[in-house]
């Protein structure tokens, strides 16, 4: 038999390095017991989307993915309601515990779950510290099977801990070489952010000649997102580097990357 989530809970907390929340010094008891009421979280949740989903919004959600999606049908408006309504209830938790909690919506494999998971772990962002990345790192690879769960993840827990800690921008460029598709992905969606910002300009194109040549469409379109964030605060540069890579690069990408520029640029950069 599986182990039940109080269990489950606890041994993710070992994982990180040692029981939840030691320095409050809680006896074995007291931690079963917030573990069953955050556990109860969980369940509470599971069954507000079961409540709330429809069969249209359900067939919608599906037509945005070529690859199968578990889905309940809840938009994702009512999900981000959802998310911010019971993380008032487990606000003021360690970071270990929310992170736990967060593996227990991932491992779900639902879409909207995973949703909620990535507005909890971007929540307690001012508690990242370096070591995180293997957990974020792990999540993409064990979990992530879709863009929109990739992109959530990425654009703002990723991104913002990318912001605080650039000595680990070097972790995304090992990504850019994966042969997992969504891990070569997450290597530029987690700059999306920052890019707008004028930020790690000089990482992006070094990204992006990484994933130059990638035949998967997801990670063109995510390149060439990249690139068009980057584009917001120095147009003429990215300008000067689709120019320079135009015979090779995707014209996925180079549509993508160029979306925000004049339309003079634009003819330039798409003629042959």
């Amino acid at each position: 038999m599986g182990k039940s989530m109080p269990h489950r809970l606890r041994a993710y907390a070992e994982r990180r390095g040692g029981r939840f929340m030691d320095s409050r010094g809680r006896t074995e008891k007291q931690f079963f017991q917030e573990s069953n009421t955050l556990s109860a979280i969980i369940q509470k949740i599971r069954r507000t989307l079961r409540q709330e989903a429809d069969e249209k919004t359900r067939a919608t959600g599906n037509t945005f993915f070529k690859e199968p999606v578990q889905l309940h049908g809840v938009k994702s408006a009512q999900v981000s309601k959802i998310a911010k309504t019971f993380f008032q209830q487990i606000q003021g938790q360690s970071k270990t515990h929310v992170f736990a909690l967060c593996e227990e919506l991932w491992r779900c494999g639902f879409l909207e779950e995973s949703f909620i998971a990535c507005h909890w772990s971007y929540a307690v962002r001012n508690q990242y510290e370096p070591a995180d990345l293997e957990i974020f790192e792990r999540w993409l690879h064990e979990y992530v099977d879709n863009w929109a769960s990739c992109d959530t993840l990425c654009n703002h827990t990723i991104g913002s801990f990318m912001v605080m800690y650039p000595r680990c921008l070097s972790r995304l460029k090992t990504w850019a070489q994966s042969s997992d598709r969504w891990l070569r992905r997450a290597a530029a969606v987690s700059l999306i952010i920052p890019a707008r910002e004028g930020k790690f300009l000089q990482d992006i194109f070094a990204i992006a000649d990484s994933l130059l040549l990638d035949e998967e469409d997801l990670v063109q379109k995510g390149y060439g997102w990249m690139l068009k964030a980057a584009s917001q605060a120095h147009q003429q540069k990215v300008f000067d580097y689709v120019c320079a890579h135009k015979a090779t690069m995707p014209r996925t990408a180079l549509r993508y990357a160029i979306e925000k520029m004049p339309k003079a640029l634009k003819e330039k950069a798409m003629a042959k």
